[in-house]
C-alpha cells in the first residue's frame, strides 16, 4: 500500500482547482463567442455560415493541435505548455477584438485562438487521470463542472459588457483576464504526484474499487490496433458534431424565434448551468458503473431533447430544451477521458485521449459549418435538427457497440466488467 504524504494529498487538492478552472475559463471563453455572432452580423453584414466557419476554424485547431500537446504533455509536462497555450489564447481574444475584414477573423480566432485553446481539455483532464487512481470519474466531473461554471458565467457577463461597452472591447478584456489567470495558475502544475516527490502515482487515492480496471498503459501499437479505440474515436466525431451545433447556433435560433438578446445568451447560460449537474452526477456514476453507462444516459436524453427541439417555439420550451440538454452534455463531456483511461491506460493517456478529442473537434469544426450553410439556404435550422437526430443515433449505435478489450497476459489487456 503506497505512503499517502500529506503534501502530496493537499496538492492534489490544488491541482484540482487549477483543473477546474482552467476548463472553466478556456471553454467558457470559446462557448462565449455564440453571444458574439449577431454583433458580427449586425456591423459586418456576415452570412451565419462564414462566421460559424471561425469557430469551426478554431475548433479543428484545438483538435489537430491538441495531439500534439498531448503528445508533449506525456513527455514534458504541463507547466510551460499551459503557459504558452494561455498566451495564444489571449492574443487571439485581443486581436480578435481588433479585426476588420473576415481572414482576420479566421486568422485570429480561429486559428491563434484555437491553438490556445488545444490545450484546455487534454491538459486538464489528463493532468487529472494521472493523480487520481482512486475515484478518477468523480474527480473528472468535479474539474468538468468548472466547464458548466464557466458556460454559465461567461456568455452571460459577455453578452451584459457588449450592451454596455460594444463587442470588440468586451472580446479584448476577456483575452486579457483569462489570458493573466492561467499562466499564473500554470506555475503551480504538476504533471503527475512523482514530479512533486512521491513514492507512487497512486498516492493521490487507493485503486479504484468498483469503477472498470484500467491497466497502467498499453503499447501505442497495440491500441492503434484495437478496433476499440477507433469506435471511441468515430463516437466522438458524431457525437461532438450534434453538441457544437447546438452550442453554437441556439442563440441565433433563439433570437430568430422572437427571444431578446439577454434572454438568447440565458439559454446558453442555462445549458452552462445545468450541466454542472450532469458532469457532478455523472463523475459520480462513472466510479460505480463506468464511463460507458454515462454515456448511454446521455445519449437517451440528448435524443429525446433533440426531437423536442423541433417543436419548442416558446421561450419556456427553448429554456426546457437547455435543461435537458446541459444534463447530457454534462455527461458526456465528463466520461469520455476517464472512458479512455479504463480501456488503454494512463501511460499514454495525453497522446490516446489527444486524438480521440481531435475526432471530436473535426465533428464539431464541420457540424456548425454545415448548420450555418443550411440555414443560410433555407431560412430555417429545421433540417439541421433532423440530421443532428440522425448522427446521434449513429453515434449511440457506436457505443452500443463498443465491447470489453481481450488479450493474452503478456498483452496486459484486461478484461473490463459492464454493467
Amino acid at each position: 500500500m503506497p505512503i499517502r504524504r500529506p503534501q502530496q494529498l493537499s496538492y492534489a487538492h490544488l491541482i484540482t482547482a487549477i483543473c477546474f478552472s482552467i476548463q472553466a475559463l478556456g471553454v467558457g471563453t470559446y462557448i462565449a463567442f455564440g453571444v458574439f455572432f449577431n454583433p458580427l452580423m449586425e456591423e459586418f453584414g456576415w452570412s451565419r455560415a462564414a462566421i460559424s466557419g471561425a469557430s469551426s476554424t478554431a475548433f479543428f485547431s484545438m483538435g489537430i493541435f491538441g495531439v500534439i500537446i498531448g503528445r508533449l504533455n506525456d513527455i514534458f509536462g504541463p507547466r510551460r505548455l499551459m503557459s504558452a497555450a494561455a498566451l495564444l489564447l489571449g492574443l487571439g481574444c485581443v486581436l480578435t477584438g481588433r479585426l476588420t475584414t473576415l481572414w482576420e477573423l479566421y486568422l485570429y480566432y480561429g486559428i491563434i485562438f484555437g491553438i490556445g485553446l488545444s490545450a484546455i481539455d487534454v491538459i486538464a483532464l489528463t493532468t487529472i487521470a494521472r493523480w487520481f487512481s482512486h475515484r478518477r470519474g468523480f474527480m473528472t466531473g468535479i474539474v468538468k463542472v468548472g466547464t458548466g461554471a464557466g458556460q454559465f458565467a461567461i456568455p452571460l457577463a459577455a453578452g451584459g459588457l457588449i450592451l454596455i461597452y460594444g463587442w470588440r472591447w468586451t472580446m479584448t478584456a476577456i483575452g486579457v483576464v483569462v489570458a493573466v489567470i492561467l499562466v499564473v495558475m500554470a506555475q503551480f502544475m504538476h504533471r503527475d504526484p512523482d514530479a512533486l516527490g512521491s513514492t507512487s502515482k497512486a498516492a493521490a487515492g487507493s485503486p479504484p474499487v468498483a469503477a472498470p480496471a484500467a491497466v497502467p498503459g498499453l503499447p501505442l501499437s497495440r491500441v492503434f490496433a484495437t478496433v476499440q479505440f477507433w469506435t471511441i474515436c468515430l463516437a466522438n466525431l458524431f457525437l461532438v458534431s450534434c453538441l457544437m451545433v447546438i452550442m453554437l447556433h441556439i442563440v441565433p435560433h433563439a433570437r430568430d424565434i422572437g427571444m431578446p438578446p439577454i434572454q438568447a445568451a440565458g439559454v446558453l447560460s442555462t445549458i452552462g448551468a445545468v450541466s454542472m449537474l450532469g458532469r457532478f452526477a455523472g463523475g459520480l456514476v462513472i466510479d460505480k458503473r463506468g464511463s460507458k453507462a454515462v454515456m448511454g444516459v446521455s445519449f437517451l436524453l440528448l435524443l429525446a431533447d433533440l426531437v423536442w427541439l423541433q417543436f419548442a417555439d416558446r421561450l419556456w420550451m427553448i429554456y426546457l430544451f437547455g435543461v435537458v440538454y446541459g444534463l447530457a452534455h454534462g455527461g458526456f463531456f465528463t466520461a469520455i477521458s476517464p472512458l479512455v483511461a479504463e480501456w488503454f491506460g494512463i501511460q499514454h493517456h495525453g497522446t490516446l485521449f489527444g486524438i480521440v478529442v481531435c475526432f471530436g473537434t473535426t465533428g464539431g469544426a464541420a457540424g456548425p459549418l454545415l448548420a450555418g450553410h443550411l440555414f443560410d439556404l433555407s431560412g430555417s435550422y429545421r433540417s439541421t435538427f433532423l440530421i443532428l437526430t440522425a448522427l446521434a443515433l449513429v453515434a449511440w449505435g457506436l457505443l452500443l457497440s463498443l465491447r470489453p478489450l481481450r488479450g493474452r497476459a503478456e498483452g496486459a489487456i484486461k478484461i473490463h466488467p459492464q454493467p
